[in-house]
């Protein structure tokens, strides 16, 4: 399967589908699991998973678009978009790097709730304990959660602004303000 034609069609529509709905979810699951510790180690390994596949729906949308940009008759506008499409990847990146700390951070946070047993430990156990109380510790929580917090609006934004800029690369000049369609 070529990334630029999936069925005959080009592929930039459908993974532009799944990029707009899948960085404002990521984003949100981010949020409320740096939020929440709980609910990222109820998440498991989703978390860092969801942003994977972000990653590379950004990625596979960016070259998508890429590819169509030098089949279509380019114009100030899709010229514009496909500057700011690019912009997007370092935001999926920071969002896939997020998802591995909140996540990582809730596994420390429950394995300090484990060490809670009073049991001896052995050196290792023992600086491992001091690695999981540091890293679930308020500083870290809280630098994580602001962290995330601009991670995530500065995804979804962009991800609006990307899109705007799409549509009107598109649908600029194609439809008719009296409602007509053309037919008068």
């Amino acid at each position: 399967m070529s990334v630029g034609l999936i069925n005959g069609l080009p592929g930039h529509p459908f993974f532009v589908h799944g990029a707009v709905v899948l960085v404002p979810l990521t984003a949100l699951a981010l949020v409320v699991c740096a939020l929440w510790p709980s609910a990222a180690r109820r998440l498991t390994w989703v978390l860092p998973a969801l942003g994977l596949v972000t990653l590379v729906l950004v990625v596979l949308t960016t070259e998508s678009g890429e590819w169509l940009e030098e089949r279509v008759k380019e114009t100030a506008l899709t010229e514009e978009h496909t500057e700011m499409g690019s912009d997007l990847t370092p935001w999926a990146i920071a969002l896939f790097v997020m998802t591995i700390v909140v996540w990582l951070l809730g596994r420390a946070a429950r394995r300090r709730g484990r060490e809670h047993g009073g049991a001896a430990e052995s050196p290792a156990e023992g600086r491992a304990s001091a690695v999981a109380r540091l890293v679930s510790s308020v500083p870290v929580r809280v630098a994580a959660l602001v962290i995330a917090l601009a991670v995530a609006v500065g995804a979804v934004i962009e991800v609006y602004w990307i899109g705007e800029s799409g549509a009107r690369a598109v649908w600029h000049d194609v439809l008719s303000t009296s409602g007509s369609g053309g037919r008068e």
